[in-house]
């Protein structure tokens, strides 16, 4: 009789084991929520990747924050030129409200990643990010060019 019970703990076990890694698995929950204008986006291309977690919430979870707006009236400029944070995990929280299409990359220490192109909505940029100076500006068309963009400081 300890041998049925023996191979049936096995099968068990076995069962258990297989259906371990699937239990974490999730596709898209279908949430489509209109009223949802945040997106999370990175492209990383440098030696040190950005964090490109699909979750917002998750990717602020323990990141420092640092808030970024293009000009609401379409003007082609960021809200500020110059930002501060500390070595480590950061957001770049990217509020456009105009209907002039925006995006914010930054590239520095290794590092050179974007959010998506947004129009009326927002992006985040989960970055880590080393002590130094880092540039931030707008890659579409010659935005860069006309005074989209500033400078980052970690310490």
């Amino acid at each position: 009789m300890k041998k049925p019970s023996l191979y049936l703990s096995m099968a068990l076990v076995a069962a258990v084991a297989l259906a371990a890694p699937l239990a974490g698995c999730g596709g898209d929950d279908g949430d489509s929520d209109e009223n949802t204008t945040s997106q999370t986006s990175s492209k990383s291309y440098g030696t040190e990747p950005a964090d490109t977690s699909g979750d917002a919430a998750a990717a602020t979870a323990g990141s420092q924050i640092l808030a970024l707006a293009a000009d609401p009236d379409g003007a082609i400029a960021f809200d500020k030129t110059a930002l501060e944070a500390t070595a480590g995990k950061a957001n770049i929280d990217f509020e456009n409200a105009s209907s002039v299409p925006h995006a914010v990359e930054i590239e520095g220490n290794g590092i050179e990643a974007e959010t998506e192109t947004v129009t009326g909505g927002s992006a985040t940029l989960a970055v880590d990010l080393k002590p130094g100076t880092y540039e931030f500006y707008c890659p579409i068309g010659d935005h860069k060019e006309e005074g989209m963009e500033g400078v980052l400081t970690v310490k």
